[in-house]
């Protein structure tokens, strides 16, 4: 195993938190989902799950030298640099390289994230110079936002539309660019230092709220992994290589099985009910749900979708975005009231 890899803890070695898991393995499976955002307290391993996600996650093909990492499958959405080398005909180079967690910091600039057009080069050449940003280096990757409720609005705007769209638009002076930027955006967050604004948190296609171990059997496990861990990291990740290497397998096979799963109509009447019952505003939780539940069924090993996959991750959609009250300090419902509702049908 790589020595970065190494050097994190763990993904397999993580005690508890499996809805946190769940959730950032099935926005891998299926980028479509929508993202997840991880809410809770601090020092309850949002940062150190979402980081070690990297050692699960699959290799990636795209083409070699390309600075946006294009998927040559898909040659409509190749970036200006690919489309005029190779365009529909010819067959590009490829090369094969791990998936990876791009973190982008709090400071980041605009111009950092969606990259910058060297206006100079445009007016004496006549050819476009793009300086790609963060977007650039996320496409086809997972892009990760630690106190994302401290970044400023607008910048998690122009993130949520290029998640939702699989493109970055960059315009100066009425010159542009487009590249792809297909990326499973994952944001974590303290609620105690602030929340996000509703439409925001409408984007996101799943959220989690996560809290410490209070079982004193799990803590105790908690402290004594982390401190192996730090004792030694190598011998320690070598330990659960065998289940990590498990996990890269299934989260790659539930990948290539997600196009051939199906949903019996029943199902999406469910989910459209769900969405009713709860209140929801507009289509995205019902497309959500529809999503998410196919993306787990996959990562089963099955071709259909049940109910069982519907309830299991109906709440992971809907609570954030259930309207709260005044002063309600968090939108939690009773996971029975979705069996409840379910078994309705």
């Amino acid at each position: 195993m790589a020595d970065r890899h190494a050097l994190m803890f763990p993904f397999a070695a993580i005690v508890g938190q499996e809805l946190m898991k769940k959730a950032l393995i099935l926005n891998v499976i299926d980028p479509g989902i929508g993202g997840v955002l991880v809410k809770g307290e601090k020092g309850t391993a949002k940062s150190t799950t979402i980081r070690a996600l990297e050692q699960v996650l699959p290799p990636v093909t795209h083409i070699r030298d390309c600075p946006f990492h294009c998927d040559p499958r898909h040659p409509e959405k190749y970036c200006p640099y690919c489309a005029e080398k190779y365009g529909r005909e010819v067959a590009p180079e490829t090369q094969v390289s791990p998936m990876k967690v791009i973190e982008l910091p709090l400071s980041a600039t605009e111009d950092r994230v969606a990259g910058t057009l060297d206006l100079e080069s445009v007016l004496q050449t006549g050819k476009k110079r793009f300086e790609p940003g963060i977007l650039a280096q996320a496409n086809g990757n997972l892009l990760y936002v630690d106190e994302i409720n401290l970044l400023e609005d607008y910048i998690v705007d122009m993130l949520l539309d290029s998640a939702a769209m699989g493109v970055n638009y960059v315009e100066r002076e009425g010159v542009s660019f487009t590249h792809p930027a297909r990326f499973v955006m994952v944001g974590s967050m303290n609620p105690e230092e602030g929340e996000l604004r509703p439409q925001l948190l409408d984007r996101f296609g799943m959220s989690v709220e996560i809290k410490g171990e209070r079982n004193l059997g799990l803590r105790t496990e908690v402290v004594s992994r982390r401190l192996e861990f730090d004792l030694d990291p190598y011998a320690f990740t070598e330990r659960y290589s065998a289940e990590t290497e498990d996990t890269r397998k299934r989260i790659s096979d539930a990948r290539a099985l997600l196009k051939d799963v199906v949903i019996d109509r029943k199902l999406i009447e469910a989910a459209a009910y769900l969405s009713v019952y709860f209140g929801m505003e507009g289509h995205r939780a019902d497309i959500t749900m529809i999503r998410s539940a196919r993306a787990n069924a996959a990562y089963a090993g099955r071709t259909e979708v049940t109910k069982a996959d519907l309830e299991e991750i109906a709440p992971l959609v809907l609570t954030h975005r259930l309207k709260k009250k005044p002063f309600d300090k968090t939108s939690e419902y009773d996971i029975q009231d979705v069996h409840k509702c379910l078994e309705e049908l």
